[in-house]
């Protein structure tokens, strides 16, 4: 299928409760659908300004809602807006939508589906009792482990080999990080919103550490409520900062800057995980819990926990522990980069039929992946050798080749 037969449509919302992170990461699959020479129309409730400026300067074009679903008039819009682009015929191909938001019921799902539209759900945390959904994508890591009440063709992806980034991360594949024995480089991110300020928690916890030998970076969402009050902790404090507002594109590159991050378990942990820096979490919403954890667990990220059982204190604890001995984080770098390698795009354009194989260079992050599938049972047994490969054996072999 061409993309110039069928435009994209994206419904996902912004306000300071809900964030920033489901426009953000549909700006990514938005961005991939353009460079295949497609046209992109979000159906948004945006509060903020600058995120409206954001898909405006991407190309996209923008249907702003005014009230959104419950509200009856929001299916009807998105309706009449798939519609209403008299170029589309849907006698070529149906069209997509994408609809990213918790709030979206089942039945809005059933709707859209009933009326010949194909639907890719960008889901969390399987909270809804079913999904009328073409595709279901959870990026999240724990996603594999859900068991998803849906169709039975209906398509999963699931895990972090769809992790979302835009472009401009993507120009960092090959970023080589240093990781110094003293992290004197701080970027906080609290996500795009942060209604709780746990900004300026982390902020309190900072100063309690006296060090001038800090540089910390601290970015402000468009739908930041709290500029005001950060501002005054930040002039209690003893080290060079930057209060950094709707930074943008210069996100991976303030990424590759900082030595160490502290920041929420959204959307921006991915990226994150993707450009290979030290994380400290702090979970600020109730569906940042589990990927906290799961990044703990499997040695990632330190989780500090839930934000309201926290206090600057503990905060500052454990930021004077890593501080002084980032390199603890080296091997945790390691696994980060193997965890997310930059294809989620291109996997999921091809799910879409939007996109073939593509071949590129093999890297060193695939030596595991071509050792599972070399030990995979079938391969095994259509070989010579039945026997499964060593691991060492293979990794000797591949660094050979």
């Amino acid at each position: 299928m061409n993309t110039k037969d069928a435009p994209l449509f994206l419904r996902c919302d912004s306000t300071s409760q809900i964030g920033t992170g489901h426009i953000m990461r549909c700006i990514a699959l938005a961005q991939a659908w353009q460079d295949e020479g497609g046209k992109v129309i979000f159906i948004s409730h945006c509060e903020s300004e600058k995120l409206r400026e954001r898909i405006l300067k991407e190309g996209f074009d923008l249907i702003l809602i005014n009230y959104p679903h419950p509200h009856p008039s929001d299916l009807e819009q998105t309706l009449s807006t798939i519609n209403n682009f008299s170029h589309f015929s849907f006698h070529h191909s149906a069209p997509w939508l994408v609809l990213d938001g918790y709030h979206f019921t089942p039945e809005y799902q059933k709707v859209i589906r009933d009326a010949g539209i194909r639907l890719l759900v960008i889901d969390d945390m399987n909270h809804l009792p079913y999904y009328h959904a073409d595709i279901i994508l959870n990026q999240n890591i724990y996603a594999g482990d859900l068991k998803y009440n849906c169709d039975s063709n209906t398509k999963l992806l699931l895990g972090t080999k769809y992790v979302l980034l835009r472009r401009e991360f993507l120009k960092y594949r090959d970023f080589k990080r240093e990781i110094p024995e003293k992290a004197k480089k701080i970027l906080v991110t609290m996500g795009g919103a942060d209604p709780d300020n746990v900004t300026s928690k982390v902020i309190q916890a900072l100063n309690l550490l006296n060090d001038s030998e800090l540089e910390v970076k601290i970015i402000i969402g468009p739908s930041n409520p709290h500029v005001e009050s950060i501002r005054n902790e930040l002039a209690l404090s003893s080290f060079n900062f930057h209060l950094l507002h709707s930074v943008d594109d210069d996100m991976p590159a303030l990424m590759a800057w900082a030595d160490l991050a502290i920041s929420g378990a959204g959307s921006t942990v991915w990226e994150l995980v993707f450009m290979g820096l030290p994380i400290i979490t702090i979970a600020v919403a109730e569906n940042q819990k589990q990927v906290a954890e799961k990044l703990h667990s499997i040695g990632i990220a330190y989780n500090l926990g839930w934000h309201a059982d926290i206090f600057p204190e503990q905060i500052s604890q454990s930021l004077s522990n890593f501080i002084t001995n980032c390199k603890l984080f080296t091997d945790k770098n390691t696994i980060a980069k193997n965890t997310i390698d930059g294809d989620g795009i291109n996997r999921i354009l091809m799910r879409l039929n939007l996109k073939k194989i593509r071949l590129r260079q093999v890297t060193e992050n695939d030596c595991e992946l071509i050792w599972r599938w070399a030990n995979d049972p079938d391969v095994r047994n259509s070989a010579f050798n039945s026997d499964p490969i060593p691991w060492e054996t293979h990794k000797c072999c591949f660094r050979k080749n």
